[in-house]
C-alpha cells in the first residue's frame, strides 16, 4: 500500500510538473474558475479537453490553469464580466429569470445522448437564441446538457405518484418546475452542497442526471433510482470567457480558437464527457450494493408525458416573451434529437 501511494503521489507530481510546463512555454494563460468538487468530470475531464483543444489549435501558445473554489456557482457569471476569471461554466437555471432562452433544452421530451443534444443546442442558439443577448458581457464559447435527469432517492420510490409530499433538492429552470408538477416540496442548494443534505436527512432526495452518482457520491446517500426514460429535464449549461481576455489574444490565435475550439466543436466534446460520466455511474450503481434502480412503468411514462405538455407550453411562453420564435426553436430541437 505504501508503495502504490507513493507511486500515486509521484505521478500526480509528474502530471502537475508537466502541467506547470507547458504553463510556461505558453505565451497566454487563461485562468479558469470551477465549482464542482476536483474529481468531478467538469474539472477531472472538461476542462483538460478545454485545456488540450486550445493549446492543439494555437500549437501551445494558448494554455489555461484551473483554480477551484473562487466563487460559488450563482457567482460565476458576474466573476467572469468582472474579468477575476477568464473562463468558467455556468449552470443557467442557477440565476432564475436571467436566462429565459436556456429553457428550450431543459425540456422533457426529447431523445437523444449528451453529445447529441449539445451539438443540437449549439445550433438552436445560432439560429434562434442568440439574438436574446441573455449573456451579454461574456462571449459563449460552448452550450451542452447533460443526459437525461433521473431521481434519486434515500428511500426506495416506486411510481410517479410517491413522489408527491417528498422533499426534493432541484435546480431552477425546469428542473424546478418539473419538481412543483410532481408536488415535491422543492429545496434549493447549488449542486456541491448536494452531499450533504442528503447526509443530514435535508432532502429525501435529489433530481439530477446519472452522471451525479459518481461525481457527487450519489451512491452512498440515495442509493436508490427512479428512472424516467428520456429524464425529467436536461440541465442547461454554458462555457463563458471574458471578452477582454480573448480580445487581448493576437488575431492569428484567437481565430484559431473560434476555427477549431469555440461552438459546436468544444460543445460536441463537452457532450461526450457528460455521456461518458452517465455510463460510468450506471455501471457504479449496479456494482454499489444496497443501489438499486426502478424504471417507470408505461403508466407512469404516459402520465408524465401528458404533465409534460404544461410545463412545455408554459416554458415556450417565457421564451417567446423574450423575442424569440420559441414554437420555431423548439420544432427544431425535436427535429434534430427525436427526427420529427
Amino acid at each position: 500500500m505504501t508503495r502504490l501511494t507513493g507511486l500515486t503521489s509521484l505521478m500526480a507530481g509528474a502530471a502537475m510538473a508537466l502541467t506547470a510546463g507547458i504553463a510556461q512555454a505558453a505565451d497566454y494563460t487563461l485562468l479558469i474558475s470551477s465549482w464542482a468538487p476536483p474529481t468531478h468530470n467538469i474539472n477531472s475531464r472538461m476542462w483538460p479537453k478545454f485545456t488540450e483543444m486550445i493549446e492543439e489549435a494555437t500549437d501551445g501558445r494558448v494554455t489555461a490553469e484551473l483554480k477551484l473554489g473562487i466563487a460559488p456557482p450563482p457567482a460565476q457569471m458576474d466573476l467572469i464580466m468582472d474579468g477575476a476569471a477568464d473562463a468558467t461554466i455556468i449552470f443557467h437555471g442557477y440565476q432564475a429569470g436571467r436566462f429565459v432562452t436556456s429553457k428550450l433544452i431543459e425540456l422533457p421530451g426529447y431523445e437523444g445522448s449528451a453529445e447529441e443534444a449539445s451539438v443540437a443546442y449549439w445550433r438552436a442558439y445560432e439560429k434562434f437564441l442568440k439574438g436574446a443577448d441573455e449573456h451579454r458581457g461574456v462571449r459563449v464559447v460552448a452550450l451542452h446538457t447533460h443526459g437525461p435527469a433521473q431521481l434519486h432517492t434515500a428511500a426506495p420510490v416506486e411510481s410517479l405518484d410517491a413522489i408527491s409530499g417528498l422533499k426534493l433538492r432541484v435546480p431552477g429552470g425546469v428542473g424546478g418546475d418539473v419538481g412543483a408538477a410532481l408536488g415535491a416540496t422543492g429545496i434549493k442548494v447549488p449542486a456541491p452542497k448536494v452531499y450533504e443534505t442528503l447526509a443530514s436527512n435535508a432532502a429525501d432526495g435529489v433530481v439530477m442526471p446519472w452522471e451525479s452518482r459518481r461525481g457527487f457520491k450519489l451512491t452512498e446517500v440515495a442509493p436508490h433510482v427512479f428512472e424516467m426514460p428520456g429524464g425529467f429535464y436536461r440541465g442547461s449549461f454554458a462555457f463563458v470567457m471574458n471578452e477582454d481576455a480573448l480580445a487581448a489574444l493576437p488575431d492569428d490565435l484567437r481565430q484559431a480558437l473560434e476555427d477549431k475550439v469555440f461552438g459546436e466543436p468544444l460543445s460536441r466534446e463537452i457532450g461526450k464527457i457528460w455521456d461518458l460520466g452517465d455510463a460510468e455511474s450506471v455501471a457504479l450503481t449496479k456494482e454499489t450494493e444496497g443501489n438499486t434502480i426502478t424504471q417507470a412503468s408505461e403508466a407512469d411514462q404516459a402520465k408524465f408525458a401528458e404533465m409534460s405538455e404544461a410545463i412545455i407550453g408554459s416554458a415556450l411562453e417565457e421564451i417567446a416573451a423574450t423575442g424569440v420564435d420559441a414554437k420555431a426553436a423548439h420544432d427544431f430541437l425535436k427535429s434534430e434529437l427525436n427526427g420529427n
